[in-house]
């Protein structure tokens, strides 16, 4: 089904996810990656698109009160946006930089808040925007190109 932008959309899903909810930290990032798999999409693209969704999702499990993530898969890539309602992002160039975290202490002591969210999912996507907005919430959105075989898609 064309979606007017001269991609072909395949499946998009929808997510919720809630702040604070440690025990399911993961899920949506583990069902995104069975569902890339199944359609077949190589290995690379599909690494990439659950490392974003995984800190996307972990930093609404962190930071805010609840979120939605939607993923939709086309045939030139695959779109990211993770949407939530929380304190939003007071600098976001601060928050870009590896290691800089406001996860309180018990939540670093879990394992989680190392500050490496956003710089993985800038590494991980071809194009990021962020928009934020404190006291209200943040919306990161992602974008994967699909790599064919002649980009060397094995992992």
């Amino acid at each position: 089904m064309p979606d007017g932008s001269g991609r072909e959309r395949i499946f998009s899903l929808e997510f919720s996810v809630e702040g604070m909810d440690f025990a399911a930290a993961g899920d949506v990032a583990g069902n995104l990656k069975r569902a890339l798999q199944q359609i077949g999409l190589d290995p690379v693209t599909v690494r990439k698109a659950c490392i974003v969704v995984y800190e996307a999702e972990t930093n609404i499990v962190i930071h805010a009160y609840r979120g939605k993530i939607t993923v939709e898969v086309s045939t030139k890539g695959i779109s990211i946006i993770a949407d939530d309602e929380g304190p939003g992002i007071a600098d976001v160039k601060l928050a870009m930089q590896e290691g800089y975290s406001t996860a309180p202490q018990h939540v670093r002591e879990m394992g989680f808040g190392a500050g490496m969210g956003l710089p993985n999912i800038q590494r991980s996507a071809d194009e990021l925007d962020i928009q934020t907005r404190v006291g209200i919430g943040t919306k990161v959105q992602a974008f994967i190109r699909i790599r064919g075989p002649e980009s060397g898609g094995g992992s």
